[in-house]
């Protein structure tokens, strides 16, 4: 995303875009490397709800959030495109807003990774997360991504 201060990120979380809904896919390819062919998509409004259920010390990926949608609309997966997106969107919508924050920067992405797409990058993610108690670490010598230690262990359960 580029222009995110001049984008209106509360009206896109409101826009459900005809989802939810579930789609057949046939790209084996695709069936092979999700494990089914029952593709969930989520509005992004439900990444938002699911986002703000995680308190103070708690963490969730991405990537567990995918995988109770699927599991709660009896879906293979939900979307990852869509996933990533949303979950943006969410974040940014959230610091559009006075009230009824959400606290996205405990959201992470897949293995612990802090998300470069959320509003101040991941310099301004490490700081709330280590205000929260979290060990934030680099790995990497050129391309340098942080990612929170044991992450596992706070592990926030849907």
């Amino acid at each position: 995303m580029a222009n995110e201060q001049n984008k209106d990120f509360n009206a896109m979380l409101q826009n459900s875009k005809d989802m939810p809904k579930t789609q057949i896919i046939t790209d084996k390819a695709s069936i092979k490397k999700y494990g089914g062919s029952r593709m969930f998509f989520a509005p992004p409004l439900e990444y938002d709800r699911v986002m703000k259920l995680v308190p103070h010390g708690k963490l969730l990926t991405v990537g567990a959030i995918r995988e109770h949608f699927a599991r709660e609309n009896g879906a293979d997966f939900t979307d990852p495109i869509t996933a990533g997106i949303f979950v943006s969107i969410a974040a940014w919508a959230s610091e559009q807003r006075d009230v009824d924050k959400t606290p996205y920067w405990r959201t992470l992405k897949a293995n612990g990774e802090l998300n470069e797409k959320y509003p101040g990058g991941t310099a301004a993610q490490k700081s709330k997360l280590e205000a929260e108690g979290h060990v934030v670490i680099s790995r990497g010598r050129t391309n340098i991504r942080w990612y929170v230690k044991n992450y596992e262990k706070a592990a926030f359960t849907l």
